[in-house]
């Protein structure tokens, strides 16, 4: 009975995060306010909130950040580091500063966050170095993340861009720690499953990242 209901919550959780990483449409990606730029602090926190969710990459970055860390000593500094490099990179598109391809190399930090969930419990090492390392791959996907955010702020007033800041940053942290509490209790409750579920979740998220590369003329 014990390994029914373990392996329904499995099904169930696994599904649910599947869900969630799906459900976002491309074509919505970088107009949260209908292609408008935000014009009033609410606005700017209203976009803020739903550009890091409508996009579908940056939700799978996201959300893989949280789960990488999940185990691993101070792993929440993956998400925490990623999070504070979006707000560089937008600060560095809003300085007119172009960078080379940040199309592709947001969907290939994708497909790298993809691959790392994957072969997690392979590649499985609790040393400090291992989270900078990781923390340092976040961080330069963040930055390519963050450049893409700024194209829906550029020409904002100054209220409105800092709403738009606070907001991709709330939730940004928010959906990562909320994959760390579901992985973290994936890992206690369900310890036999967690390696294949870490897995498929791994690879829906390569599978995101390679569509969007893929996709890109």
């Amino acid at each position: 009975m014990k390994i029914i209901f373990r392996q329904s919550w499995t099904k169930i959780l696994t599904i649910a995060t599947l869900f969630l990483l799906v459900f976002a449409s491309k074509t919505l990606a970088h107009h949260a306010m209908g292609g408008q730029t935000p014009d009033n602090f609410l606005n700017g926190f209203l976009s803020g909130l739903a550009h890091p969710v409508i996009g579908l990459d940056h939700l799978a970055f996201v959300v893989a950040s949280g789960l990488i860390a999940v185990g691993m000593e101070q792993g929440l500094l993956i998400p925490i580091a990623f999070a504070i490099a979006t707000l560089i990179g937008t600060g560095i598109h809003l300085q007119g500063i172009n960078l080379l391809f940040p199309e592709g190399i947001v969907a290939l930090s994708v497909v790298i966050f993809g691959v790392i969930l994957t072969l997690k419990k392979g590649l499985q090492n609790h040393s400090n170095l291992y989270t900078i390392a990781l923390a340092t791959l976040a961080m330069i996907g963040g930055i390519f993340h963050g450049y893409a955010y700024g194209e829906s702020i550029i020409g904002a007033r100054v209220a409105a861009l800092v709403a738009y800041l606070i907001g991709f940053t709330v939730i940004q942290l928010a959906i990562a720690s909320g994959a760390f509490f579901l992985g973290s209790v994936i890992k206690e409750k369900l310890a036999q499953q967690a390696t294949l579920i870490s897995k498929l979740i791994g690879l829906a998220i390569m599978a995101i990242g390679t569509t969007f590369l893929v996709g890109i003329k």
